[in-house]
């Protein structure tokens, strides 16, 4: 069962309050909980979220397309929903990059406290298979982070892309300008095609990640 970490708001508010990570991973190592599960499950979240980006990136895209083919109708209608694609692509992307920074911040406790543990081994032979498991889980870990990180700096140029056109679109609300945004629509199709396939990598390297955890 995949952890909930709004759950018991109660247990933890204090520790989240103080913005104190070690407090707030004990709180929940008292609940039963170890940082290897959280890591597990904010790598499931970051995951879902980039799934759910891909879909707004396209669905920001067909009102693009669909804006270039503008044939008649409420020119401030078009604006709006534009606007609004670009807004919620915005929030999209925001979401991501959020998710990957609390995946960083939970592996780099995990890993430090891993560490740590290696030293208190009295068995050689543990310590060394424990060590080589540890660089190996940091090597699929940083894979994954890579991945997840050029597909959240592929978001960038989309949005800004967007941006543009929807500010050109505010202060220029006839059809001229419409066609004039008809050599954009490549641009922004080439860069949400690269988007989307970077995110499928890193949607693979989290699932690939996620099963070297929890062998």
């Amino acid at each position: 069962m995949r952890l909930v970490e709004l759950g018991i708001i109660g247990v933890l508010s204090l520790a989240c309050l103080s913005g104190c990570q070690s407090a707030y991973y004990s709180a929940w190592e008292k609940l039963g909980v170890e940082k290897r599960d959280i890591l597990v499950d904010r790598v499931e979240d970051a995951r879902d979220s980039q799934e759910d980006a891909q879909k707004q990136f396209s669905s920001a895209l067909e009102e693009f397309s669909a804006l270039i083919e503008f044939d008649g109708g409420e020119l401030e209608d078009v604006y709006d929903a534009l606007n609004a694609e670009y807004k919620d692509s915005k929030a999209a992307a925001d979401d991501v990059s959020n998710r990957i920074d609390k995946i960083e911040s939970v592996a780099g406790a995990l890993f430090d406290e891993w560490e740590t543990e290696i030293e208190q081994y009295q068995s050689a032979s543990f310590k060394r298979e424990s060590a080589a498991k540890l660089r190996e889980t940091r090597r699929r870990y940083q894979t994954m982070l890579d991945a997840m990180r050029r597909a959240e700096s592929r978001m960038e140029p989309v949005l800004t892309a967007l941006n543009d056109n929807v500010l050109f679109l505010k202060h220029n609300l006839n059809a001229s300008a419409i066609g004039s945004l008809q050599g954009e629509l490549n641009t922004i199709e080439g860069d949400v095609a690269r988007l989307i396939d970077e995110m499928k990598q890193a949607i693979a390297e989290s699932d690939a990640f996620i099963e070297t955890l929890q062998k």
